[in-house]
């Protein structure tokens, strides 16, 4: 398909990297791009760092190259349903959008507190959007005297460093044993604890939040399961995320808040399981088979896996899905927090064990690999990038874990259950 019209859905990283992929790959058609926010494609990872930090306005985050693609823009109008059978994209107002071909890019968005009127006192902030970062770097800089941030996952923690950055108070409250156990493990997170503790961080893992509590409409304080109280005039919500398919329901498509069905092709899925030629998605949205964990459906919030998804998806709706072949992509993802740069490749969800192959954590140095059964599926550096591109053709091969032995630079690897939560069922 080289001429027509392709509607892409999300006009963030994803949408933005397809559509340039549509046109860098023939497409000479009309190529419409929708998003629900009123802001053309931003870069997101700034918006915990240097967007809180006051070190870059928020306006200053639009991705490079929205300026140069031949397109037509409908931003600030979400999608509201999708009528396959007429090949109709809904629009907020009541436009029909007519395609040929539809990528789904619409992301994801922050899980809010559950309890909507807790959710909607002053002070209670989400961080996922242009717009959230821009409100909570105001209210930081009104300098409040608690900070409270409930979770320690990556937005968590990059959030906690960037506002201990400015000087400010702050606590972490996770139910899990470390920061980060869900992606890294308990080992992992016990090195990362160590450093949010070291920055001033008042760590409490293994610690619930059952209720916000405000007065005059501004939250004051965090009751906890154990019936304890942490005050707080600020807090930050970073319970994860759910992605944006509410929209698709009716479509027939298999889509619920854990992503959007898609085969080894990008192509969606319906309810059947079949897959619709016209149909593809990309990006945190997109739920797929992947090759190294054995073909079972994975989604993934990752930069690096929104750019590449996208392109795929954009020479499978060209050449077709046998022309772009399966696509795996093996995942990537970084984070800088406490003086940390995080890097990680493979998938670690489902690890039975970890071990230092690299480095030493003492020197805050380090490589970890990951194994299951036996397998090398994962490595993680902790300051220590170029280490890491040495591990890809491992996990791609799943070769016997621990991978790389020997070296001078090795120490003796010494394999131990990493802590991660047990794998979800597919």
């Amino acid at each position: 398909m080289r001429d027509g019209t392709i509607v892409v859905a999300g006009a963030s990283l994803a949408g933005l990297r397809g559509a340039e992929a549509l046109r860098a790959g023939g497409f000479s058609g009309r190529l419409v791009l929708v998003g629900d926010e009123p802001h053309l494609p931003y870069d997101r990872p700034p918006l915990s760092k240097h967007v809180l930090t006051g070190e870059i306005a928020p306006e200053r985050t639009t991705l490079p190259g929205v300026g140069t693609l031949a397109a037509e823009w409908r931003l600030g109008t979400p999608a509201v349903g999708l009528d396959r059978a007429g090949r109709v994209l809904l629009l907020a107002g009541g436009e029909r959008l007519p395609f040929d071909r539809l990528l789904i890019a619409t992301g994801a968005r922050a899980r809010p507190w559950p309890e909507p009127a807790a959710a909607a006192l002053a002070g209670v902030h989400t961080l996922r959007s242009r717009d959230d970062a821009a409100a909570l770097a105001a209210a930081l800089a009104a300098r409040p005297e608690r900070v409270l941030i409930l979770g320690a996952g990556f937005l968590g923690c990059e959030a906690a460093s960037s506002i201990r950055a400015l000087g400010l108070p702050v606590t972490v409250v996770d139910p899990a044993p470390s920061p980060l156990a869900g992606a890294l493990g308990q080992v992992i997170g016990g090195f990362v604890a160590g450093r949010m503790e070291g920055a001033g961080i008042d760590l409490r893992t293994g610690t619930e939040v059952t209720r916000l509590e405000g007065e005059d409409g501004r939250v004051r304080r965090a009751r906890l399961a154990d019936g304890g109280t942490i005050p707080a005039d600020l807090v930050v919500v970073a319970l994860g995320a759910v992605r944006n398919t509410d929209w698709l329901a009716g479509s027939g498509l298999d889509a619920d808040e854990g992503g959007l069905s898609c085969d080894r092709a990008c192509r969606a899925l319906d309810e059947a399981g079949r897959p619709d030629d016209a149909i593809f998605a990309a990006g945190d949205v997109a739920r797929f088979p992947h090759p190294l964990d054995g073909d079972r459906p994975v989604a993934l919030e990752h930069w690096g896996n929104a750019v590449a998804q996208a392109a795929h998806a954009a020479r499978a709706m060209l050449a077709g899905p046998e022309a772009a072949g399966p696509y795996a992509e093996v995942p990537a993802f970084w984070s800088n927090q406490f003086g940390l740069t995080i890097k990680s490749l493979g998938l670690t969800e489902g690890a039975d064990a970890v071990a230092i192959v690299q480095g030493d954590p003492r020197s805050a140095r380090f490589l970890a690999a990951y194994g299951r059964e036996g397998r090398t599926v994962a490595a993680v550096s902790i300051n220590a990038g170029r280490w890491l591109p040495a591990y890809e053709g491992a996990i791609r091969e799943g070769a016997p874990f621990p991978p790389i032995t020997g070296g001078a630079d090795q120490p003796r690897p010494k394999p131990v259950p990493p802590g991660l939560p047990a794998p979800q069922p597919a």
